[in-house]
């Protein structure tokens, strides 16, 4: 007999196995007087919460501006028939799973951070919003590897993964979507890293080949590995080359989802305002250019490019424009405020720059 996608994810709510999920009720517990919210240091959109002494960047709120977004966008192309469910892995002080319940509308949260010590204000925060009798938000201290995997052998699916990480995020990927519900959405962030991929872009890897002799990049598959070479004339050092990989090779973005991405900023008043000296339309905006199919991985800082052509920076905004009547595709980085991403060879970028300098 077929079971409605509502039941199945009711059911899946109930998680009855022999180690308490925070998911179920746990018995033989002293009722404990409810966490008062903490004071509130701070606001994201609108939403407070206090930091307490977890570690908290106010730079990465663009970030969690995004992740927001993202999931809003998955949660209604998903439809409500069944309970939307969302898993922080490494939450902090709790402000990623809040703004989930605030402006996402989730269901149910499960925030997770391996520091028991951040109990307290996790708690403090997401107490803003009452368990009983939904229970719309648990807390564990588990750590995140162990985590995702334990929800996978419970067969405990969630729509959203966050994964929030300190340095790369490579390692928690296999987990995480195996803990993924199917059609879900991954979140990946890391911190003072280099992002796994994009937004909305799907699973194409590869290696990248940069010679520090001529300054140019390319991109191999998996079967080229042996036949990794520069057509540049220095073809002695053998040190010139660095090849780096797997990576993340194909489109950076999806341009359909930015794109609803920004709408539903506009739709919120999220666009046109600055916040931690961020605009999302401009963010939004650069990354949408970076979407294009006919840009390479990486970027080329303006620097580079001047000390190669032996001439002063061109404008960034002239160089762009400038390849772009060249036939070129080219943009500006989201990631780097002077550099550009173009698939112009380096040896033409530099006789642009140098004819730029020349007319000036």
């Amino acid at each position: 007999m077929a079971i409605s996608a509502a039941a199945a994810a009711a059911a899946a709510l109930s998680f009855p196995r022999a180690l308490p999920s925070p998911l179920q009720p746990r018995r033989h517990r002293h009722r404990r007087r409810s966490a008062e919210p903490p004071a509130c240091a701070h606001s994201e959109r609108g939403v407070t919460f206090d930091p307490g002494s977890a570690f908290y960047r106010s730079d990465s709120a663009a970030g969690r501006d995004l992740a927001v977004l993202a999931a809003t966008l998955h949660r209604r192309a998903a439809g409500p028939s069944a309970p939307f469910l969302c898993l922080d892995a490494m939450c902090g002080c709790g402000v990623r799973a809040l703004r989930y319940l605030a402006q996402v509308g989730a269901d149910f949260v499960w925030a997770n951070d391996a520091s028991e010590a951040l109990r307290p204000v996790i708690v403090g925060n997401l107490s803003r919003f009452e368990r009983a009798p939904d229970r719309r938000w648990a807390v564990s201290h588990l750590d995140a590897t162990r985590l995702l995997s334990e929800r996978y052998l419970r067969r405990e699916y969630f729509d959203v993964i966050d994964v929030d990480s300190f340095g790369g995020d490579a390692a928690y990927i296999r987990a995480a979507l195996l803990a993924l519900r199917i059609g879900g959405l991954l979140y990946l962030t890391s911190t003072d890293w280099r992002s796994a991929r994009g937004y909305g872009s799907r699973s194409n890897y590869g290696f990248i080949c940069h010679c520090k002799s001529c300054g140019q990049s390319r991109t191999f598959g998996f079967d080229e590995l042996g036949q990794i070479t520069c057509g540049c004339a220095d073809k002695i050092d053998p040190d010139s080359i660095t090849v780096v990989g797997p990576l993340w090779t194909g489109p950076l973005h999806d341009t359909t989802f930015l794109t609803e991405m920004l709408s539903l900023a506009t739709e919120w008043g999220w666009a046109n305002t600055i916040e931690n000296g961020v605009s999302l339309e401009k963010l939004l905006d650069t990354m949408i250019e970076e979407s294009d199919s006919r840009l390479p991985p990486g970027y080329i800082r303006l620097d580079e490019i001047a000390s190669r052509a032996k001439v002063n920076s061109p404008p960034l905004g002239t160089l762009i424009n400038s390849l772009r009547k060249e036939g070129y595709a080219a943009c500006r980085s989201h990631i780097g405020a002077n550099a550009i991403k173009t698939n112009c060879p380096i040896e033409c970028c530099l006789d642009v720059a140098q004819e730029i300098r020349n007319l000036r």
